[in-house]
């Protein structure tokens, strides 16, 4: 398979910097022996953004913090992204923080309708990302993203790269969950995503909850992204995010959940969000994200 990886040092969307880095960490840490490894190639390797550093930008309005540049930054990912797609490439995303999936789902969302095909989302994340201006309790734009992929929010994030939602709620899946504030949990049952919290997971079983979510979206999509923020794991397994959590998926269970996905045949792109070297040990995270990648891509223990 060909793979265009496409780097996102964006940390405009979050308060905790550091997430810039990460593409870089996960290049360091092994990324392209891993592709090789697979038998994959890696057509292209290159960051489309081309804005100054957050320290360099206003923060405009505090509803929707650094709204211009993450909107200028996104328009240049969702033009990669869809041309990747439109030559046959896989598109890997590494982030970065989450405000980047707004660009990575523009750009999928464009190649489907011009092939009249029907995407959805796995969203592996604590978070539901689901705020918009009006319930947010930070005004950061990483915490609008989904929402707004899906037609909620304001016109400059809803209308990114083209004009509409990239997505139907109904198409998007959560795994993980177990962090939520309280109107964007409204917002989310309002709208109809199916979620699985942490919870949800423990009472019935990881390989139940994993193949519940595939086989939902195998059933009802022609094809679908995966979202994976790394703040989903457990902190003990990736200690370098900017939002750590007690309770998340284990490095065995994220590993289980790659090796579903990959057997589906209908994941169309992926993306890895959130790896901080700053607040890393000993880069366990950004392995831990290749390690991730390799088993999306077709690895196996055996």
């Amino acid at each position: 398979m060909d793979i265009t990886v496409l780097e996102m040092p964006l940390d405009f969307g979050a308060n905790r910097h550091g997430s810039d880095m990460g593409p870089s960490a996960i290049r360091l840490a092994g990324l392209k022996e891993m592709i090789s490894s697979l038998g994959h190639k890696t057509v292209k390797h290159f960051s489309p953004m081309q804005i100054p550093p957050q320290e360099y930008e206003n923060e405009g309005n505090p509803k929707a913090k650094y709204l211009e540049p993450i909107v200028t930054a996104c328009n240049q990912l969702a033009t990669e992204v869809e041309a990747a797609m439109s030559v046959g490439s896989f598109p890997l995303v590494l982030g970065g923080d989450h405000s980047i999936v707004l660009g990575t789902l523009a750009g999928v969302s464009a190649y489907a309708k011009t092939r009249g095909l029907k995407t959805g989302v796995l969203y592996v994340d604590a978070h539901g990302d689901f705020n918009t201006c009006e319930t947010t309790l930070t005004g950061n734009i990483h915490g609008m993203c989904l929402a707004a992929s899906c037609g909620y929010g304001i016109d400059e994030l809803v209308n990114l790269y083209k004009p509409g939602k990239k997505i139907d709620a109904a198409d998007v899946f959560y795994m993980g969950l177990r962090d939520i504030d309280p109107e964007e949990k409204v917002l989310m049952k309002k709208a109809g995503v199916k979620a699985l919290s942490m919870t949800d997971i423990d009472r019935t079983g990881f390989i139940d909850s994993v193949r519940k979510a595939v086989n939902y979206l195998k059933d009802r999509v022609d094809f679908f992204h995966i979202s994976i923020d790394m703040d989903a794991l457990d902190p003990m397994f990736a200690p370098g995010v900017g939002i750590p959590l007690p309770g998340g998926l284990s490095y065995r269970e994220i590993l289980l959940l790659a090796e579903e996905v990959a057997a589906t045949g209908k994941m169309c792109s992926a993306e890895i969000v959130e790896v901080n070297p700053v607040l890393d040990i000993r880069s366990q995270t950004a392995r831990m994200a290749v390690e991730i990648i390799g088993h999306l891509l077709g690895k196996t223990f055996y």
